[in-house]
């Protein structure tokens, strides 16, 4: 999942979410998000679900793949 802080970030500009209503939305305070993508931190399978699903994405379009 190299990059995926990045792609997470480029997606959830995209949609239009500001960081603080896309973290409220999947469930991640804001400070988890934001080490998710600065990349010191990976998601649980569990939250890379709820990111996908909130970007309206397949999990393989956020790990890269």
């Amino acid at each position: 999942m190299e990059y995926f802080g990045r792609r997470i970030r480029a997606f959830r500009k995209l949609k239009g979410y500001t960081q603080q209503r896309f973290a409220k939305e999947v469930g991640l305070s804001l400070s988890v998000l934001g080490e998710i993508e600065r990349e010191s931190r990976q998601p649980t399978e569990e939250q890379l679900e709820r990111i996908a699903a909130t970007l309206n994405v397949v999990i393989d379009e956020v790990k890269g793949n």
